[in-house]
């Protein structure tokens, strides 16, 4: 039997494992050494964990003892590469930069929008994302900000039967204060997303734009891969934040920007 095998060494009860999957989704346990040990053999065993679609998975030890983490693929197809660690005992508290205190987010004119000139953009935001990410992070969100008296240009707030595609992105990304960019694993590879980024991009650089990017389930060096300009700028996480307080905090800075 393949598989991929962590030994973990001695671990208390109750510390964390954290298994981060590149690739195809995989089996993850993690498991003691005599449970090990008939895993190894074949023969019946117990285990923390199964089958994992998403990354990064976080285990918890149930007892003191010697501990390892065997990955494998056993009645699957394709391929995975794995890391694992072992987290602190006490994780280290995350501080964020406020999105409204960003200097790269603030041009010579407010927040790269020239509010003088009268042309005053029909939606606050614009959200790119792929329709794969809709259920779990964006349809959520665009009701969140949507609740809290934002202007959102959303596909399914906007699009009709029989309307051009092209010409509705075109529209909403001219006339959107912000690009909103939920960057997922499943974003990277669409073709319209790309598309859209490509436009929100655009008018960043001339700073007729915000780009607000939100990372889900993905990692910081597939960002950096596919856009090392993008990985660069100030993200939130929905591993580390909810939608709603995503969505509370994009809000009070497009309500600080329009005065």
């Amino acid at each position: 039997m393949n598989f991929t095998h962590y030994d973990l060494g001695n671990l208390e009860k109750g510390r964390i494992i954290e298994i981060v999957l590149q690739g195809n989704a995989a089996n993850v346990q993690l498991m003691d050494s005599s449970n090990f040990s008939n895993y190894k053999n074949g023969r019946q065993y117990r285990y923390i964990g199964g089958l994992a679609k998403q990354s990064p998975v976080r285990l918890q030890t149930t007892h003191s003892s010697h501990w390892h983490i065997a990955i494998d693929l056993r009645g699957l197809r394709g391929n995975v590469k794995s890391n694992v660690r072992v987290l602190p005992t006490k994780l280290p508290t995350i501080n964020q930069k406020p999105l409204s205190s960003v200097p790269s987010l603030i041009h010579n004119r407010g927040f790269g929008v020239d509010t003088d000139s009268g042309n005053k953009p029909e939606y606050d935001v614009f959200i790119s994302h792929a329709s794969e990410d809709k259920e779990e992070v964006v349809r959520p969100l665009a009701y969140a900000l949507k609740n809290k008296g934002i202007s959102v240009w959303y596909d399914e707030f906007e699009m009709k039967i029989g309307d051009s595609l092209r010409r509705k992105i075109d529209k909403g990304l001219g006339n959107s204060r912000f690009g909103i960019v939920v960057i997922s694993k499943d974003f990277i590879k669409k073709g319209w997303t790309n598309y859209e980024l490509d436009g929100i991009i655009t008018k960043a650089i001339s700073g007729e734009q915000i780009v607000l990017p939100i990372w889900h389930n993905i990692t910081k060096k597939e960002v950096i891969e596919f856009s090392p300009s993008l990985a660069d700028k100030v993200a939130r996480n929905t591993t580390l934040n909810t939608v709603e307080e995503i969505a509370g905090e994009i809000a009070e800075l497009i309500t600080s920007v329009n005065g």
